[in-house]
């Protein structure tokens, strides 16, 4: 895995991602000061918050389950949908949402952080260059240069690297069911997903799987082309052991259940509890560390 997510048109500076992660932290984001960032993709639980769905600043439910924010800095898109290009587009498009942090509009945020002092100084600073610094762009800007540092190797890097005593032999049985069973057909890359879009329910149709109480369309919903029905971004399988509950809508609890359901509908393959078992182990394997300096709260908020 890269120790960095770089993009030449956000650089990362340690000026930044500190002021980007105090806003990741600050609930002033959110319309009525319920939310932050945080809440939803939390960082001592992985990036997530174990929830099927989000609760938002006004008390409504989401539709889909978060992602984890870590190593997403990564992805060739962000969301289920592939709706934002990066994180920087991604970082703005829930503050604004009325049903996520429900910021009314981009010019009222950005007047409520300007009569923040701490705000005004950190923003002069970072983005001193510029004859306006606190913008509504420089914000998620800044959020999404500390997203870009949110990046978790784990012992699967240290065995792809020449390691061999870094897996378990079920996990290593279990790398060997991931190949011959075909998940890397999708879950394939540094992230083992993150970059592609596939149908989910190949072979049947998922809700009769995961007993989802609403059937989500996916991308179809952005671009309205009838191919991309029940087509979603491949979600990565970094930490995945500890970013349950699963699929786009949180459907289901249990790592073991959503190997055997993606199997089934996707691969056509009835996986026999060993297969199943190994397959988990393995995916513990992808699990990596959230370090201090990414989860502790900002002394600036205290």
């Amino acid at each position: 895995l890269a120790t960095s997510a770089d993009n030449p048109e956000n650089p990362v500076t340690a000026e930044k991602v500190r002021l980007g992660k105090i806003l990741y932290f600050d609930k002033r984001l959110s319309k009525d000061g319920t939310q932050s960032c945080n809440s939803c993709h939390n960082m001592s639980t992985f990036g997530v918050d174990n929830l099927p769905v989000s609760p938002g600043d006004n008390g409504g439910n989401g539709t889909r389950n978060s992602p984890t924010v870590l190593n997403a800095a990564f992805h060739t898109t962000q969301f289920w949908d592939g709706r934002a290009k990066d994180v920087e587009e991604q970082a703005g498009m829930p503050i604004t949402n009325p049903v996520e942090m429900a910021i009314p509009s981009e010019d009222f945020l950005v007047e409520r952080l300007s009569g923040i002092d701490m705000y005004n100084e950190m923003f002069a600073k970072v983005y001193a260059d510029e004859e306006t610094p606190l913008t509504y762009k420089n914000i998620s800007k800044s959020i999404a240069a500390f997203e870009r540092t949110l990046i978790t190797p784990s012992k699967w890097d240290d065995y792809l690297t020449g390691s061999a005593g870094a897996l378990t032999l079920e996990q290593k049985r279990g790398l060997n069911s991931f190949l011959n069973v075909g998940c890397i057909s999708c879950h394939m890359g540094t992230l083992l997903g993150g970059n592609m879009f596939q149908k989910f329910g190949v072979y049947d149709n998922y809700w009769e799987y995961t007993k989802s109480a609403v059937i989500d369309e996916g991308r179809f919903e952005v671009t309205k082309n009838e191919g991309d029905k029940y087509m979603f971004k491949v979600p990565s399988l970094r930490n995945v052991a500890e970013t349950h509950p699963y699929f786009h809508d949180g459907s289901v609890a249990d790592l073991g259940e959503a190997v055997k359901i993606m199997a089934k509908v996707n691969l056509n393959k009835d996986l026999t509890s060993t297969e199943v078992s190994d397959i988990v182990a393995f995916l513990g394997s992808l699990t990596g560390e959230v370090t201090e300096e990414m989860s502790s709260m900002p002394v600036e908020l205290q």
